[in-house]
């Protein structure tokens, strides 16, 4: 995947190709690009780079375990069970534009931006949503030993 022509980075391009719809990747780059300026204006008196804040905040939301339906002898148990690390990304990156688009707010990058300095700030749905994965994981941790 090629780097994004600003920050030079892929994973960026990884967030703008889940983000665009019908086609439109320059508009995806504007929503982000223009998503960014408003973190930076939010989080003006952290030292942070926008581009590490807009990091921090998909690693904040990145779950490390999930549960997966599994039949045994009948009964279906949610076993708890590792995530890959190139899932795990995608995963953040969907849950970060999916409760973007859930808030309210005027455009695309005013959700985004919210949804960005949220995250993290440790806050907001898809961080919720991480504690929760990893909550559900954790009660059902008797049945690991039905993962293979």
């Amino acid at each position: 995947m090629l780097p994004d022509p600003v920050f030079n980075d892929s994973l960026v391009t990884r967030f703008v190709n889940n983000l665009m719809e019908s086609g439109k990747k320059s508009t995806a780059y504007r929503v982000f690009y223009d998503a960014l300026d408003i973190v930076a204006a939010k989080t003006a008196n952290s030292e942070k780079p926008v581009l590490e804040v807009w990091k921090q905040a998909l690693d904040n939301i990145t779950p490390h375990v999930e549960v997966k339906s599994r039949r045994v002898g009948g009964a279906t148990f949610q076993v708890p069970t590792e995530i890959r690390p190139d899932r795990k990304v995608s995963i953040s990156i969907k849950n970060m534009i999916l409760f973007a688009k859930k808030r309210s707010g005027k455009s695309m990058a005013d959700k985004l931006g919210a949804e960005i300095v949220a995250a993290f700030n440790q806050e907001g749905g898809a961080y919720k949503k991480k504690e929760d994965t990893h909550r559900m994981a954790e009660a059902n941790r008797a049945f690991a030993h039905f993962r293979f």
